[in-house]
């Protein structure tokens, strides 16, 4: 932990100094190897906006951003997958126009193995489900109110379960460098959420 503790206090400080590192993904690196034994008996992901601060803007031509305008404005989304547990498990940033559909797969693929795959309606889709499916899972997902199909799958205490991974949005947000997106650069951004993500299952050695 020596070499990353002058960047720990930076982050609960909501200061945003690793760019450096964001580049080399060693930051990245740093969660997966601190990462603890993750619960997959289920797993939630869900979507949250981050607005981004008028300091975001500027990034050269070319560069990935990952912001976009929602009802929100200029926002990021963070898409997020947790385990049983309620702990990061691995994420994806997008612009926040969009849809949490459209990352799923994605998604999908970060989680690798799990017995249930738990969403909101926003993820009805039966290409969604059977990818989930193909990949091992149960699909926990429900029908959208104008839905006229079966859904034998969901379990709706399960699904009452989700509320773990909106708790997980909750921690992240108390660190202001998450709360508010100041880096003008994905790949920053992102080394900013490995590190909230490092904090939050340090807290759980």
């Amino acid at each position: 932990m020596a070499g990353y503790s002058r960047k720990t206090m930076s982050m609960e400080n909501g200061l945003q100094p690793i760019q450096s590192l964001g580049r080399k993904r060693l930051v990245g690196e740093f969660f997966f190897e601190l990462r603890g034994e993750i619960d997959t008996e289920w797993v939630f992901t869900d979507g949250s906006y981050i607005r981004a601060h008028q300091h975001a803007s500027g990034a050269r031509h070319g560069e990935e951003r990952a912001i976009g305008l929602s009802r929100g404005g200029a926002t990021t989304k963070i898409h997020m997958c947790a385990d049983a547990h309620g702990n990061p498990i691995d994420f994806e940033i997008t612009g926040g126009e969009v849809h949490d559909s459209q990352v799923a797969g994605t998604i999908i693929e970060k989680v690798g193995e799990a017995t249930h795959f738990i969403a909101d309606k926003g993820y009805d889709s039966e290409a969604i489900r059977e990818q989930a499916r193909l990949a091992g899972m149960n699909p926990v997902i429900p029908r959208k109110s104008n839905s006229k199909k079966l859904n034998p799958e969901f379990d709706s205490y399960l699904y009452k379960l989700r509320h773990l991974v909106e708790n997980l949005f909750a921690r992240l947000k108390h660190f202001r460098s998450i709360a508010m997106r100041f880096e003008k650069l994905a790949r920053n951004f992102k080394s900013m959420l490995f590190l909230a993500c490092s904090l939050i299952w340090v807290k759980l050695k």
